[in-house]
C-alpha cells in the first residue's frame, strides 16, 4: 500500500502544482480530489518529432503504462508537443513525477504534471491555430517545436513570404 504524500513522508516531487485546467467540468474540490488520486500525467515540452514509442520506452521505466494519448494539432492532426501518460497505479505515476519530470527526451527538458484524467477531445491543442497556446506567442526559434511562434510566422510571412 502506498504512503500518502503527507506528514513526514511527504515528497515535494509528487506534490500537486498550482496549475489547474481551466476547462475542467466540475467544482474545484472535485478537481483537487481527482488530481490527488490520479494515475494520469500531462507531459509537456515534447518535441513535435518525439514518437509514441520513445515516450513508451522512457515512461515504462517507472511502471506499467495503461495508455499514451499523443497531443495533436486540432487542424493538422500532427503532434504538437504534449501527451498524456496513464499508469495502472498511483505509485507508478508518482515514480514518474520523481524520476522523469525534468529529464531530457529528444534534446528537450520535458515536464510532467498531474492530470485529473484524460477525457476524449483533450488531445487537441487549444490554441487558435490548432496547436498549443504557448507556441503561438513564442518569439524565439525552436526547431523542435516548429520554428518560430505561429503569430510571428504569420506576421513575417505576410510581409516577405519567408514562412509561407
Amino acid at each position: 500500500m502506498a504512503v500518502a504524500a503527507e506528514g513526514p513522508f511527504r515528497s515535494p516531487s509528487v506534490d500537486l502544482s498550482s496549475y489547474r485546467d481551466q476547462h475542467f467540468k466540475g467544482s474545484r474540490a472535485e478537481q483537487e480530489r481527482l488530481l490527488r488520486n490520479s494515475t494520469t500525467l500531462y507531459i509537456g515540452n515534447l518535441s513535435f518529432y518525439t514518437t509514441e514509442e520513445q515516450i513508451y520506452e522512457l515512461f515504462s521505466t517507472c511502471g506499467d503504462i495503461k495508455r499514451i494519448v499523443m497531443g495533436l494539432d486540432k487542424y493538422k492532426k500532427t503532434p504538437c508537443g504534449f501527451c498524456f501518460v496513464e499508469y495502472y497505479t498511483r505509485p507508478e505515476a508518482e515514480n514518474c513525477m520523481r524520476y522523469i519530470n525534468g529529464t531530457r527526451l529528444d534534446d528537450r527538458i520535458i515536464r510532467s504534471d498531474w492530470d485529473a484524467g484524460f477525457i476524449e477531445g483533450r488531445q487537441y491543442g487549444r490554441g487558435k491555430t490548432g496547436g498549443q497556446v504557448r507556441d503561438e506567442y513564442r518569439s524565439d526559434f525552436d526547431s523542435g517545436r516548429g520554428g518560430y511562434g505561429k503569430i510571428l510566422q504569420q506576421k513575417v510571412g505576410s510581409t516577405d513570404g519567408i514562412f509561407s
